[in-house]
């Protein structure tokens, strides 16, 4: 069984004050705008519709909390990047972000979800000079992998792989289909690693 084969949906906020208690172990997933975050969250929980997922960017608005049963939670963040939105929302989310990334004491670690095709954009950049601070790791998926042929993949794996180790540290990194459901394993152990930090208390679907 998937690890997150059990996330149900739990609260949405659109403010920090709206936040649920900090309590338990949160995993958040992060991305520019269409780099298939919400098809990666899907992915990982077995689920058609956990996270809504649509072509047209930007429909992502609201910090969303998935629970995975007990204090263990998936959260998904606004799409980050999206020309057409106004302004005034960006700027909100972009303090928002940058708070509850730096400052949520129960958040164990960022997933960052790159399209292969265009990995390390100036807003990727940005997200992960806001964490790192923190101390807390980061995995990098790079997404639609599928899109490229094998080596171009690898290429790519190991360019940015060696740039994030050049610059910031403290991150891991794959290639990850949504389409093909490749990578789910490796993504699964190292996420799961943060949400069961005890060996004892990991899920048997981490066996």
């Amino acid at each position: 069984m998937p690890l997150f084969q059990n996330a149900t949906f739990y609260i949405s906020a659109h403010h920090l004050r709206d936040l649920p208690p900090p309590a338990g172990i949160e995993v958040a997933f992060a991305g520019r705008s269409n780099a298939g975050k919400s098809s990666a969250l899907n992915t990982l929980a077995n689920h058609n519709r956990l996270a809504y997922v649509s072509k047209q960017p930007g429909r992502t608005q609201l910090i969303n909390f998935f629970r995975l049963g007990g204090d263990r939670f998936l959260v998904d963040l606004p799409g980050y990047g999206y020309a057409k939105v106004p302004e005034a929302l960006r700027q909100h989310w972009q303090l928002t972000l940058s708070n509850y990334l730096s400052h949520r004491g129960n958040l164990h670690g960022l997933v960052l979800v790159m399209d292969c095709r265009h990995p390390l954009t100036p807003l990727d950049r940005q997200m992960l000079d806001w964490f790192l601070p923190s101390g807390r790791p980061i995995h990098v998926l790079l997404t639609k992998s599928d899109k490229l042929s094998r080596s171009a993949a690898m290429m790519t794996l190991q360019a940015v792989k060696k740039e994030l180790d050049a610059n910031w540290g403290n991150c891991t990194i794959q290639l990850f289909s949504s389409l093909k459901k490749q990578g789910v394993e490796e993504a699964e152990k190292i996420i799961g690693s943060w949400l069961y930090p005890e060996e004892d208390n990991v899920p048997d679907a981490m066996a």
